[in-house]
């Protein structure tokens, strides 16, 4: 019997096996997808989640159950790329004959000391749960900091202010505003919201060092009871050992059909795929799709035929009632992309592309 595995049930592998679950697959081949929990963690909001403003519950997304899909959970160790083996941890090695890995990332800490103890984390639904747990014993008027003002620091900040309005909220960035790489505009309503919300905004800092309650500005001790770093992500540990060519961020380099140009059987997607564009659940899933295509034109012995992948937009929350969105050259703020974001949670939450 002929082995596809997937590593990672998140946005990108998932959408493989559901996608070929909808086609057909050769009968002398499985499908198995390994993931260290028993169901999809919609990691989209899993801002939310740390403010506390939904139950975990609401994001756990289960895997399908179909005959020709094996569900495998643990923790993946190793790719052997030259053995065709994943090596899971208290578990035997597992071997493959394709195999797509689409493991996600962790918080990129820029070699800043005590950044990975002192801070706390979002990029996991257990990192998660365990922020949301510090935030809501932060006593009244304690003062949480989030370092990074992009698009996760930004939507966590807003939601933690519906739901704690007793606290102290403040964002840091190195650029000069928060939301600084995205269009005018939009960072001048961001931050409206931000100043009607009393949202602090510090631009253009440079942290050196963390300690237990401390960020320091350069030599300035700023004194903080949370901090939340959303200061950028990076492949996970496992992909970064990896002997093989990455780009600046660390990614994989893959060809056009989504390979690894020495592997050919083995798919690389999401954020541990150089791609070019920023890493996002829709990139994920749009790369999800392709690598469907390649593998049945593999099966059916064709040439695969790839559209390029075009990305819809970018979609943000302020909370459960306002947000932004960039669609090609359109832009929109309140209530609107904020609906929008809400259905494409749903959708997602019941399998829809």
């Amino acid at each position: 019997m002929k082995r596809f595995v997937i590593l990672g049930g998140g946005y990108g592998g998932l959408t493989i096996a559901q996608e070929l679950l909808d086609k057909r697959i050769p009968e002398d081949t499985i499908i198995m997808l390994i993931d260290r929990m028993p169901f999809q963690g919609l990691k989209t909001e899993y801002y939310a989640l740390a403010a506390g403003t939904v139950a975990d519950i609401e994001l756990r997304n289960p895997f399908p159950s179909d005959p020709r899909l094996v569900l495998t959970y643990g923790e993946v160790k190793e790719v052997d790329l030259d053995g065709k083996l994943i090596h899971i941890a208290e578990q035997d090695p597992i071997s493959y004959d394709w195999l797509a890995i689409a493991l996600g990332c962790t918080d990129k800490y820029h070699g800043i000391p005590g950044a990975d103890i002192y801070s706390s984390s979002i990029q996991t639904f257990s990192n998660a749960r365990k922020t949301y747990q510090r935030l809501g014993d932060v006593k009244p008027y304690g003062q949480v900091t989030i370092v990074g003002g992009g698009l996760s620091g930004v939507e966590v900040a807003a939601e933690l202010r519906e739901s704690r309005s007793d606290l102290n909220i403040r964002i840091m960035d190195r650029g000069p505003s928060v939301m600084s790489g995205f269009p005018p505009r939009l960072q001048k309503y961001v931050a409206s919201w931000f100043h009607e919300h009393d949202v602090v905004m510090l631009g253009n800092t440079s942290i050196s060092r963390l300690e237990e309650g401390v960020i320091y500005d350069r030599a300035d001790p700023v004194a903080s009871d949370v901090t939340i770093w959303t200061a950028g992500i990076q492949p996970i540990p496992l992909v970064q050992q990896l002997n093989l060519p990455k780009d600046s961020g660390g990614r994989l380099v893959i060809n056009e059909y989504h390979q690894l140009p020495d592997y050919p059987g083995v798919f690389v997607v999401g954020d541990c795929a150089s791609l070019p564009f920023s890493p996002s659940a829709q990139a994920a899933g749009a790369q999800g799709s392709q690598v469907a295509e390649v593998l049945q034109a593999i099966w059916d012995n064709e040439t695969p035929q790839l559209g390029k992948i075009k990305l819809r937009g970018v979609l943000g929350s302020l909370g459960k009632k306002a947000g932004f969105g960039m669609m090609g050259k359109a832009k929109m703020y309140g209530w609107l992309p904020r609906m929008l974001k809400s259905g494409v949670l749903w959708k997602s939450k019941h399998h829809f592309g």
